[in-house]
Formats: C-alpha cells, structure tokens, sequence
C-alpha cells in the first residue's frame, strides 16, 4: 500500500526539462520510418476496381444516359416490365399450377418466373454475395425476427384452426408437412403443448380432406400480407353489454314526499371500475352504479343480537361535504352474521361457461382458480354439482360431497373451453341437478360463470327472467360472476340474478375471488332475508327537496312496497347495505326546484303531523322460506344528528367518500367543483380499520382517477 505522504512528495516535486538528445532520435526514427513506407502504392480506397452493387448500377446508369441513342429504349423498356410482370401475375390467378400424382405441372405463366431460393441454400444470384455485411447482418435479423414470433407460444390455449388457418400453416412451412394425406400431422400441431380439446374444430377436419389441386387453389389465392413490425394492430371490438341509466333526479317533497327502492348488495360496478383505472382509463359512466361502490367494502354497522331480526338499522344525519347548505341522511343496514357452525348445509350447482370466448387467461383460468378457493371453503357435507355449456350443455361432475375434494378439483382443472354458448340448456341442467340434490332448509343456489352472451338458446333477457323466477319459487336461488372483458354482459348478469335471489359480481382478478368467495362466502351462499325493500317518506315542514345517491336501476314504484309479489334485493349473512340520500332542508336556500305559484300542498288538519321529523324510514324483508313480508319502521329526528361531518363515524365518512368519488365519475353536477383531492382527504381521514386492504387500494383509485381527469 502506497504511504500517502510519499504521494504528496511526488506530487510537489517539478516537473523536469525535456531532453534534447531523446527528442532528436525520436524524430530520427520517425523519419526512418516514413521514408521506409515510401514503396508503398498510393492508389486510393475506392477505385473502380472494387466497386459496390450500388455504385457500379450508377456508373452503369451514366454510362446509359450519355448515349442519346440508348437512353430512349431503355426508358420505354423500364416502363414496360412492370406491365410485363403484372400480366404475368394475371396469367398465373387464371390458370394455376396442376398437382398430379404429388407433382407439379407447370403452366405457361409458371414457366418464366424464377423460384425463390429456400432459406437454407445458398443464393442463386453470385453478386449478391458481394453485398456489405452490414445489408446482410439486417436481412438476417429480419428472418430471425419473423422466426422468432412465429415459434412464440400464445398465452392463452390454441383456439381452433379454420381452414384458412390450417392452409396458411402449410405455405408458411412446407417442409414439415408430411406428404398427402396432411390430416394426422395437422391434428398433432392443434393438440401440441397442452390437452386435446373437448370439441375438435369441424373445419380443421375438412381442410385435412381437401383434394390436393384444391389446396394448391387456395395457396394461390391466399396469401397474407406481412404486417410490419411498426404498425398498429387493430384493437379487438368491444361487445361489452352495459345497462344505461340516468342519474336520480332531485324530488321536491312536497309534491313526491315518497321514495321507494329495492337493496343492492351487488358489486360488480366497483371490479368494473378498478379494471378500467388500472388499465389508464377512465370508466364508462354506464358502468359506475354508486351503490354498488359503496356496498363493495365491510362496514361496522351494529347488527341484531339475534337471527330472529334478520337485521338492524342505523340511520346518522351530517353535513354534505360537497355542499355546506344540504345534508346527507345515511341510511345503513347489517345483516344477522351466521356463525359458521350454525351454518346450514350447502348444495351448490357450479354452471360454468367453457365457450371459445372463455380461452382467455382472465377468463376460463382465472374462474378455475377461483372455484377451487371456494371448494376449500366448503364443509365436508355441502354438494357439489357441476354443469358445463358451449353449444350443448353437459354435466361434468354428478352431485359429489365436498369431503371428495380431490375428485371435485380434478373436475375444475379437465375443464376446456370451445364452442358457442349454450346458456339456455345449461340453466335448465343446472336446475335439474340443484332440485336433485335438494337440501330442505338449506342452501340450494346454482353459481353461473360466465364471460357474456348466451348466443344459442333462449337470448333474450326476458325470457332469461321468466325461467329463473320460476325456478327460484322452488326454493333454488342463482348467482352470477363475471369474468373478462370484451364481451361481457352486464346487463344480463343483473337481471338474472336480481330474479333468481342472488347476487352479481364481477372478478378481474383472483384477489377479487378470494374477497368475494371466500371472505364474503358467508353472505354470497347463506340468505338471510329476502325481498328486501325501502320506503322513505320525508316531511315537507323539514325538507325541501331530496335525491336518492345510486340504486337507479332498482327504483320501484310507491305501491310495490306493500305487494308481496313484487321481487327485490336478498340479504346474506353479515352483509352491510348502505343508502345515501342528499335532503335539502327546508329554508336553506339551497333549492333548485322554484316554489309553486299558488302555495304548497297542505294537510286536513292546517298542519303537519310529527313536524320534527326529517323522514320516516320503513324496511320490508321476508324471511328465506316465508312469502309474507315484515315490516321496520325508524323515524329519523333530531336524535339522529351530528353537528359536523367530522364528528360522523369513521364508516359513515368513509362511504361518503366512496360516494362522492363514484358520482365524481359519473360527472354529476352536485360534485363537479369537489376535487379528487377532498375525496381523498376525507378518505384517508376515515380509512380505520383496514385488515385486508380494500380501502388502501381505493386510496389509489382515487389517485389514479385524479391522474386521468385532470383538475376536474
């Protein structure tokens, strides 16, 4: 190791005189040395003896052109080559080569058109081997890119070939195709790298038939363009079917003091938007149901002491955060939590989907991963049926007791998709094997996967709707998640399992699958009321206007309150459900509805009956194996109100938030001027508990939204 005090000496020491000895045999040398090189050729790099391709076209070009006599020929001969050529293509479309005895016969525009060497020989053409390495070096790379993205497998599943497909497989790689007949090798590459599938393609069959001559044809005849690297694939069309809404309108209370509406424990509208969110965009507003945002998170409602009430109510009047002159009346519900040893048994009909649309890797994979979570779940005496359709339906496993795991997971995983979708028959099988299984005072629920449209059967929601409410007056309720986009059908999920007694989700992910068959398997499987409706009537002598917040596709009208027939929203166990109204009170200021000219409407008595109450909140259920309804009544006071929004509990301004931040996507007016950033404050504020992190993750949905929107 070098001692830093001799570095400092040698740094300080001079620097010493030049030489002038050494300098003169230095340039002694040099010059030595150059008059050495002096037989050396000066001839220049360049000359016309090593010419390139290119210079020597230009040279000869010039050589053309300053022949007068030349020139005109070789002008009119350029011009007509190219017609030349294309006649000769013409002749080639009319009259193709004809395959005899496995060879070919030439015809007459066969003859003069030179054949493409084959990319392990050597090049016909010898100049070509003087080219620069560098011309070379990127054909070569051109080849191995092509080669490198033909040999990449798909992420997905092969999908079936047609015959275009099979056809263009064999122009592509002549040399792997076995002689005639090609059916055996071509079966083999459609099977290759994974299990055969459960419907092979009818096409793929006939192509493996086709008489030789007609292959030749069509090899003629199709030929696909290379697409360059930099060019944009076009983008797959969006067949997403999404029920369109408007947003509730503000009521004045004194003409329409009543409102009327069915619960909404669904949360597929929340996946929805996330999704979106993740991927850079921001979401359709068909698509943001504000309800089901809210009710897409655990709340710490207080909820009844026993089953005997299925549920309790809270209701809690605060500020609007959003508006200083209004309030918000919070309306929540919790549901009576079944214990899981009182838990009844299970007899659960998986309907899955297994159509060509299903070979996506967030669809059919993604839903077998999260069937087998939710068998985990199950107790060795629940059931266990499942039922497939694409283009017919099929009963893959007969009812098998959930102790028989391995033999139900091995069901899941042989599971393949193809085929167009047969829903209609599905249903029915599913039906007919929930009824077969039939557990009295148990859960009896079909569970339907699926990516979208029922394209072979019954396809009409209506229809759809008719045969699920009449197989849920047996006793068998239905379920539906969705998987993937592209060609879901949302609005088909919601009618079917708005009439079948069950609930809509959407998973993206298989997070969302353990949040929602496992975390929540209680409250998805285990009913607990039914026909759960609300009915709020508001006192005109304390509000002046009011607007219901979500749930505009399960409005009702007033008198289906009272009509037992009329279907609404279930309750699972420990499900939270949670309404928001925005009242205005009365003398506010804050009206947007004028006055009438010729006074307000007025009671027989020249008063108002119970004047200090804001609203009256009444609650219609019937219990699962009743069909007459009970019925909850809670005035709501003075009592019921805080005096700030940030003494409200940390749930209530929680949900505010989610509130807000869903009608923010929905571009309504209330919310246009309250930012992302107040969202998130009063969020962030409120988050409490967060033991699976359902809230953090919104935290940054809100940031993202924010990102997207700009400064709205």
């Amino acid at each position: 190791m070098v001692d830093d005090n001799e570095l400092e000496r040698l740094r300080d020491l001079a620097v010493p005189a030049p030489d002038g000895d050494a300098k003169a045999r230095a340039f002694a040398a040099a010059m030595h040395a150059f008059d050495a090189q002096e037989n050396i050729s000066t001839a220049p790099q360049g000359t016309a003896t090593g010419l390139r391709l290119t210079e020597r076209a230009r040279t000869l070009w010039r050589e053309i052109m300053q022949r007068k006599l030349i020139a005109t020929p070789a002008i009119t001969a350029l011009v007509a080559l190219p017609i030349a050529g294309y006649a000769a293509f013409e002749m080639l479309k009319e009259q193709p080569p004809v395959i005899s005895n496995g060879k070919v016969t030439e015809t007459v525009a066969d003859k003069p058109v030179a054949q493409k060497p084959a990319p392990n020989q050597p090049a016909i053409n010898e100049p070509l081997a003087a080219a620069p390495a560098k011309e070379k070096k990127a054909d070569a790379d051109s080849e191995r890119r092509v080669e490198d993205e033909a040999q990449i497998a798909p992420a997905s599943p092969p999908k079936p070939a047609t015959e275009v497909d099979s056809l263009v497989k064999q122009e592509m790689a002549p040399e792997a195709m076995p002689a005639p007949p090609p059916a055996p090798a071509e079966s083999g590459q459609l099977a290759a790298g994974g299990r055969a599938n459960a419907q092979a393609p009818a096409a793929a069959m006939r192509s493996a038939e086709m008489p030789a001559g007609a292959i030749a044809d069509s090899k003629l005849m199709v030929q696909p363009a290379p697409i360059p690297a930099d060019q944009m694939q076009p983008q797959e069309e969006n067949r997403d079917r999404i029920e369109t809404f408007k947003t509730n309108p503000v009521h004045e209370a004194a003409q329409n003091p009543v409102s009327t509406f069915s619960i909404d424990v669904d949360t597929a509208s929340y996946s929805f938007v996330r999704r979106s969110l993740k991927e850079g965009t921001l979401p359709d507003p068909d698509t943001v149901r504000v309800e089901e945002m809210i009710n897409y998170f655990p709340y710490d409602w207080k909820g009844p002491d026993s089953a005997a009430t299925p549920f309790n109510s809270t209701v809690t009047v605060m500020p609007t955060p959003w508006n200083e002159r209004t309030k918000l009346m919070h309306v929540a519900i919790k549901g009576f939590d079944v214990k899981p040893a009182e838990a009844p048994k299970a007899n659960l009909v998986f309907l899955i989907d297994v159509s060509g649309s299903m070979d996506e890797p967030d669809k059919l994979p993604l839903l077998k991963s999260a069937f087998r979570l939710l068998v985990s779940k199950l107790k060795p005496d629940d059931t266990v049926s499942i039922v497939t359709y694409a283009g017919n339906a099929g009963t893959v496993l007969m009812p098998t007791k959930a102790a028989e795991k391995q033999k139900i997971l091995a069901a899941i995983d042989n599971l393949e998709p193809g085929g167009s979708t047969a829903g209609e028959a599905g249903i029915k099988e599913a039906y007919k094997l929930a009824q077969q299984s039939f557990v009295k005072d148990g859960v009896n629920r079909v569970m339907l996967a699926t990516d979208g449209d029922f394209n072979v059967g019954q396809t009409d929601d209506d229809d759809l709707k008719q045969l699920i409410e009449k197989e849920r007056k047996t006793g068998v309720f239905l379920s539906v998640f969705g998987f993937g986009r592209g060609n879901l059908n949302d609005q088909m999920m919601q009618t079917i399992a708005q009439n079948g007694n069950g609930t809509a989700a959407y998973i993206d992910t298989l997070a969302e699958a353990e949040k929602v068959l496992v975390e929540d398997a209680s409250s998805t499987l285990f009913t607990i009321a039914k026909d759960v409706k609300i009915q709020v009537e508001f006192n005109p002598a304390k509000v002046s206007e009011y607007r219901l917040v979500g749930y505009e596709t399960r409005a009702l009208k007033r008198e289906d309150f009272n009509n037992d027939r009329v279907d609404a929203g279930d309750i699972g166990s420990g499900h939270s459900v949670t309404a928001v109204y925005e009242i205005t009170p009365k003398g506010s200021g804050a009206e947007q509805v004028d006055p009438l000219r010729y006074g307000e409407a007025k009671v027989d008595n020249g008063g108002v009956a119970n004047a200090d109450e804001y609203a009256f909140v009444k609650i219609r259920y019937k219990l699962p194996n009743e069909d007459v309804s009970k019925l909850i009544a809670t005035p709501v006071t003075a009592a019921n109100e805080v005096p700030s929004f940030a003494e409200a509990g940390s749930d209530q301004r929680f949900s505010v938030a989610v509130a807000a931040f869903g009608q923010k996507l929905r571009d309504e007016d209330q919310t246009a001027n309250f930012g992302y950033d107040r969202i998130l404050e009063i969020a962030n504020a409120a988050r409490g508990a967060d033991p699976f992190g359902y809230r953090a993750e919104f935290l940054s949905l809100v940031r993202l939204a924010s990102s997207l929107g700009g400064t709205k």
